[in-house]
């Protein structure tokens, strides 16, 4: 009887350890279940920490570095691409742009407003706002090498994709994205990045 007894507090007892969270990378804390080895965490969150900087593996191989965690919304927020200044053309442009595997537990929030450059006049038949009004208008006249191009701006939402952002050669040629965007708020205000959101494991 004493055995079984000892037996389930021992089981208790395991169940109420913390989970297996990951070491700090540099200074940023990593939640469990985001991992960045296979010794912690859990692996299906996959991170790389490389040489103290926190970064989040894209589909296509691309690392994005990671601005913030909040585990309590279940979100991170990646630094966009770098926009070439001489060209308008966002770094990740060979890949098409940022890309989520499908089988990923990650995606793309709601709260990012996505703002494309450098695009071609076929845009003008598409839903997003291309309009002077345009949010892309004023991050243009910051003169970010974008300037005078055609640019279009939308809210991630449910009837879109919430895996990638996608720009080509042909179509725009460059992208950022502002997380919970304020109408008139200043680009000075702006909060630069992609926000992304995780589901819990099972």
């Amino acid at each position: 009887m004493a055995i079984v007894l000892l037996f389930f507090t021992l089981l208790s007892l395991t169940n109420a350890l913390p989970p297996n969270e990951c070491p700090k990378c540099g200074t940023m804390e990593v939640p469990y279940p985001l991992s960045t080895s296979q010794t912690c965490g859990n692996p299906n969150y996959k991170l790389i920490c490389n040489n103290g900087i926190l970064q989040f593996p894209s589909a296509d191989n691309l690392v994005y570095k990671i601005l913030s965690i909040n585990p309590t919304t279940m979100t991170l927020i990646i630094e966009p691409s770098h926009i070439n200044q001489n060209n308008c053309q966002s770094s990740d442009l060979g890949s098409n742009g940022f890309r989520i595997d499908e089988t990923s537990p990650f995606n793309i929030s709601k709260r990012n407003t996505v703002m494309l450059f450098n695009c071609s006049n076929n845009i003008l038949l598409s839903p997003l706002n291309c309009s002077s009004t345009s949010p892309c208008r004023q991050f243009e006249d910051q003169a970010y090498g974008c300037e005078n191009t055609l640019c279009c701006s939308y809210l991630k939402d449910s009837s879109m994709t919430s895996h990638r952002i996608r720009i080509r050669a042909g179509g725009c040629s460059a992208y950022t994205s502002v997380v919970d965007l304020k109408p008139k708020e200043s680009v000075d205000a702006w909060n630069f990045g992609i926000e992304l959101q995780w589901m819990p494991p099972n």
